[in-house]
């Protein structure tokens, strides 16, 4: 603690800096085959992950790709049903984040790209609704709905995300996100 500081008047955000200027930085692509294919393995091949791990010390971040409603062989499913195309997006997240050992409790934030806002908002409200109920998920995360020209014309939903949480192995060793 710096001089003349007392806890009411520090800021822990400069204490978080602080740890993490000395951690190294390791970073590897993240994918689960059993739930949707590669990118690479497109007819038109892409250039990207289905998302990245970020161990920064203790802590872990995932970043995930926008993921639609895709199979493990890279064919679109659900062709016409938002409903059915929204419950494949989030089932493909999930096993994404289940890859590295996470979960929905640890995902902090969303950005989903609807084709027609107009059209599909209310549905997608809906289903999101349900699903989060279901996981009994609180606080939800923060998030922003944007209206998309897509990559696959037959998509009409795509969602991207972020967790963060400190690997398993170091929580039973006693540490926590407080």
């Amino acid at each position: 603690m710096q001089k003349g500081m007392d806890d009411s008047t520090r800021n822990p955000l400069t204490d978080i800096l602080g740890t993490l200027a000395g951690t190294s930085i390791q970073k590897r692509a993240i994918s689960n085959p059993h739930v949707l294919n590669e990118a690479y393995a497109y007819a038109k091949p892409s250039s990207f992950s289905r998302g990245m791990r970020i161990d920064l010390g203790e802590l872990t971040i995932l970043l995930i790709s926008g993921t639609a409603s895709i199979d493990e062989q890279g064919n679109s499913v659900h062709v016409g049903d938002f409903r059915a195309q929204m419950r494949r997006t989030l089932h493909n997240i999930t096993g994404l984040l289940a890859a590295e050992g996470a979960t929905w409790y640890d995902v902090v934030r969303t950005t989903c790209y609807l084709r027609d806002i107009d059209r599909d908002y209310e549905a997608f409200n809906e289903e999101r609704t349900a699903f989060y109920r279901e996981l009994g998920l609180d606080p939800l995360p923060a998030s922003t709905g944007i209206q998309a020209k897509l990559c696959r014309p037959e998509l009409l939903i795509e969602i991207e995300a972020i967790a963060m949480f400190r690997p398993r192995a170091a929580q039973s060793q006693g540490t926590t996100l407080d």
